[in-house]
Formats: C-alpha cells, sequence, structure tokens
C-alpha cells in the first residue's frame, strides 16, 4: 500500500451514485487507496452489489444503502442512518446525478424539478449536514461531480444545465468558507464518458460524430479516467487545492 500522499488508509468515503459508471470506479479507486466505502444510490442493493463485491475484493469495507435523493424526507432519513451506523465520514464524493431530455420550449415542471432536487438540492444538503462534522474535527474532502455542462448550456437539457452550472457555483461558495477550517471542496467536470447518461447521444451517430470529432484525445472518456483525479482529490496530494473544477475531458475544454 502507497505511504506517500496518496494514502487513504484509515478514511471513510461516502461515494453517492457508486451502483455503476464513474461512480462505481471513483468508490473502486477510492478503496484501492485504502479508503473504506460508504455506497448509495437510488437503486443500490444492500447486499451482494457488484460494488460491493469489488470493494470487498480490494480488502477493504464496504456498507451499502439505498436512497432517492429526490425524496427530501428519504434524504435526510438517510443522513441520519449513516450518522448513526458508520464512523465519521472523511470524504464525501457527491457524484449521482440524473438527466432528463427535452426540448426547452416542452420541458416539463415535472423534469426540471426532478433533476434540480437530484442533481442540486440533496447536494447542498448532504454537503451541510456532513461537511459541519468536517469542519468539527477541522478536516475533510468534498468532491462534486460537475459536468462541461457546468461552462457550457448545452440542448435539450436545461434543468441539467442548470443543476451542474449552479454546482460550480456551490464548490466555491463552500470553499470560501470551509478552505480557512481545513476542509477542501472541488469537483471533477467530466467530458463526453461512456455511461448510462449519455447512451442517447451516442445512439445519435449524427451527434456522436460531431461530439468526438471535437475531443483532441480522439476518444470519449471511460469511467477508469476517473480514478487518479478522485484519489488525488481525495487525499492529502491536494490540500492547497479549493474550490477548483478539475477538468477530466479529454482536452474538449481547451478546443
Amino acid at each position: 500500500m502507497d505511504t506517500g500522499y496518496f494514502n487513504l488508509d484509515g478514511k471513510t468515503a461516502l461515494v453517492t451514485g457508486c451502483k455503476r459508471g464513474i461512480g462505481f470506479a471513483m468508490a473502486e479507486a477510492l478503496a484501492e487507496a485504502g479508503a473504506d466505502i460508504i455506497g448509495v444510490s437510488a437503486s443500490l442493493e444492500t447486499e451482494g452489489s457488484e460494488i460491493a463485491k469489488r470493494i470487498t475484493e480490494i480488502g477493504r469495507n464496504f456498507k451499502a444503502y439505498q436512497c432517492d435523493f429526490s425524496d427530501r424526507k428519504a434524504l435526510y432519513e438517510f443522513v441520519a442512518k449513516v450518522k448513526a451506523e458508520n464512523k465519521a465520514v472523511d470524504i464525501l464524493v457527491n457524484n449521482a446525478g440524473t438527466i432528463l431530455r427535452k426540448p426547452a420550449a416542452e420541458h416539463p415542471d415535472e423534469y426540471w424539478d426532478k433533476v434540480i432536487e437530484v442533481n442540486l438540492n440533496s447536494q447542498f444538503i448532504l454537503t451541510r449536514e456532513f461537511g459541519k462534522e468536517m469542519l468539527e474535527r477541522g478536516s475533510g474532502k468534498v468532491i462534486f461531480t460537475a459536468s462541461l455542462l457546468t461552462f457550457q448550456g448545452g440542448i435539450t437539457v436545461p434543468g441539467y444545465a442548470a443543476s451542474k452550472g449552479a454546482i460550480g457555483q456551490l464548490t466555491m461558495a463552500f470553499s470560501n468558507e470551509w478552505a480557512a477550517k481545513g476542509v477542501q471542496v472541488n469537483a471533477i467536470a467530466p467530458g463526453y464518458i461512456a455511461t448510462d447518461n449519455t447512451q442517447a447521444l451516442r445512439d445519435n451517430e449524427e451527434r456522436s460524430e460531431a461530439i468526438l470529432s471535437r475531443i483532441p484525445a480522439g476518444r470519449w472518456g471511460q469511467p477508469e479516467d476517473f480514478k487518479g483525479p478522485v484519489i488525488f482529490l481525495a487525499s492529502q496530494a491536494s490540500n492547497y487545492m479549493s474550490g477548483s473544477i478539475l477538468t477530466v475531458d479529454g482536452g474538449w475544454m481547451g478546443r
């Protein structure tokens, strides 16, 4: 086990949206660096999930929870249960998210409300509730999953774009208050990654080709591309980094 800047031995990380995709890879990476994992998603099996098996194979502890982050009452019940059943959360990875597509002129209230609740409101509450305990201890790491749509508007996803733009501001807002108290708050902005959220784009040959032609790296990203960045932001290697949005996009934003 690495005993240097990237070692997470003795740490506990809460990773939301860890059942598949980027969240799965992030939880796996943090465990590989030495952390025990508390995992949650709307449909995560409480026993026998693939992520639970993987974390156990690595030799770390895994505790599973299921929570619908669009349900405010369920969210608060989840927070209380995690605090009652686990030791302190040292690392909070706010990765859970949803995306609903429909042109802006037809985008219904229900789409807007659900996306904002899951992608923004729940993440503010989770960060406040677990972050206040980090402040009491004088140390902690908070990592949000932002997006290219933290910087751009997207097409047919106004709620998602609004939520991810707000995540960028929220990252800086928390950082401004917490950085001097030992808690670093940063975000990772994925580019176009081969996950469930981008399946519709990859299935659209015209859109997929247009996207791929703009990525300097010449490929769609993979969940594994987030292992190094999340370990960096969760470890002491990033202790002087706060309020930043780290783009992991194959060079998209530099184009």
